[in-house]
């Protein structure tokens, strides 16, 4: 199990300075685009670049938010329910979240492949590569939420058998 810690806080490592660079190259080329469109030199690749990478930033980043925050509820409201109502909700809120997720993937995977055929004017490549980042994305995201609903029951079992013991 310790394998599969490592490998996976490896991977967000990873994941995370992908949507960092990302955010910073699509700032540079929107930038540079402007710059050269102002001077009558348009650069056409870099807004098809840019697009390409800005769906991968949506949920890529997607998932590493969701890593650090539990944005899936509204604190506001949820906290004048009793503990068990809360408790329920917590589970709930995220399971819709993994069908709805599991709705991307199973919808992503078609929508991928009918876009293979369909190119990136300047860049000579498919929009597959665009699309394709919806079920990546989704998929990481499930996988996100498994764990966290996991470590939150593992931490409640944790708290109950503290409070047995004493």
């Amino acid at each position: 199990m310790k394998i599969f810690e490592v490998i996976y806080r490896g991977f967000c490592k990873v994941e995370e300075m992908m949507v960092a660079v990302f955010v910073a190259v699509i700032t540079f080329l929107v930038f540079i685009s402007a710059l050269a469109r102002s001077f009558n030199h348009p650069l056409n690749w870099a807004q098809d670049m840019a697009l390409l990478l800005f769906a991968w930033v949506v949920f890529l980043g997607a998932d590493s938010a969701l890593r650090w925050a539990d944005f899936v509820r509204v604190d506001m409201v949820i906290r004048f329910f009793p503990a068990k109502i809360r408790k329920f909700l917590y589970y709930f809120f995220y399971l819709v979240v993994i069908v709805f997720l599991g709705i991307l993937v199973r919808f992503g995977i078609p929508l991928c492949i009918d876009n293979a055929k369909r190119l990136f004017q300047t860049l000579g490549i498919t929009y597959s590569w665009a699309t394709i980042s919806a079920p990546i994305g989704s998929f990481l995201m499930i996988i996100t939420i498994l764990l966290k609903l996991i470590r939150h029951w593992n931490e409640k079992e944790i708290k109950s058998e503290g409070k047995e013991a004493i």
